[in-house]
């Protein structure tokens, strides 16, 4: 896909990666017109094409009482005045395939969640919106099986498709990241890095997923050095109180900083 063809994306001609950037979900009004108004400032300063990401609701919890949501519709209202406030394109999880067309009344991109990216009605349905609809790799899955589920969208007569590889289980308790499977499935589609869930450290005894978010750097570094199109990244103000996520999440007063190392990393690799 182009990512020309996402609305109201900026920046698209400055050589730049593009970023998918915003909190784990949306809390409330308030935290999301303030995040995502400190990630336009750096954007556009760096000229980064930005699209900004917020889940509406968390299904995939590990507990019945960990933090889902403030409401569907409540939710999904608040990333489209953030996408009208800012003139920023959104991105959300979608779970059910009734989910799909709701949420594509709202935001310009659906994503489908790592665990469930070969559930072929889901897929099928997000496509079928004529949305960009961004592929996750589950944590179980190998680089080459992506091209299936890219194959999906594409059936549907939906170019706009992208994979985003967010890590891979490594044991029971941690994730790794294969470097190699950026160049194979930008043989699919446009390759995103999905930073911070590649950091994270799931299945842990108090039933709270756990996270390194002092790699974050590093991992994106990689990822730049490597190639990919773009970024995923996890990002608020106050991660330690965040209601998901927070334990892997980067710090959104370290966002800028991130960001002007990576704009001149990609600098010195698009001369090669």
């Amino acid at each position: 896909m182009n990512i020309q063809s996402i609305p109201q994306i900026q920046h698209t001609s400055s050589g730049n990666f593009f970023i998918l950037a915003g909190p784990c979900a949306i809390e409330g009004e308030e935290m999301a017109m303030k995040i995502a108004e400190r990630l336009l400032e750096i954007t556009n300063k760096l000229e980064i094409p930005f699209v900004f990401k917020g889940s509406f609701k968390k299904a995939n919890r590990s507990r019945i009482d960990s933090f889902s949501g403030i409401g569907d519709e409540k939710a999904l209202k608040i990333l489209r005045k953030v996408s009208e406030t800012f003139k920023v394109p959104t991105i959300t999880d979608i779970h059910t395939n009734e989910d799909a067309a709701m949420a594509a009344e709202y935001v310009d991109v659906l994503q489908i969640p790592a665990f469930l990216v070969r559930q072929t009605d889901l897929v099928v349905a997000a496509a079928n919106t004529g949305k960009t609809v961004n592929l996750k790799k589950g944590q179980f899955m190998s680089p080459e099986s992506m091209k299936h589920a890219v194959q999906k969208v594409l059936d549907c007569n939906n170019q706009n498709v992208m994979v985003t590889d967010r890590g891979t289980m490594f044991g029971y308790q941690d994730m790794i990241v294969d470097f190699r499977g950026i160049p194979t499935m930008q043989n699919y589609a446009t390759t995103v890095l999905d930073v911070t869930h590649s950091l994270q450290q799931p299945n842990q005894t108090a039933g709270v997923t756990g996270g390194r978010p002092d790699m974050i750097e590093t991992i994106a570094k990689a990822g730049i050095a490597v190639g990919v199109d773009g970024l995923f990244i996890e990002t608020h103000f106050d991660p330690a109180n965040a209601k998901s996520d927070g334990a892997n999440m980067l710090h959104l007063d370290y966002f800028e900083d991130l960001m002007t190392k990576l704009v001149a990393i990609r600098k010195t690799i698009n001369q090669f």
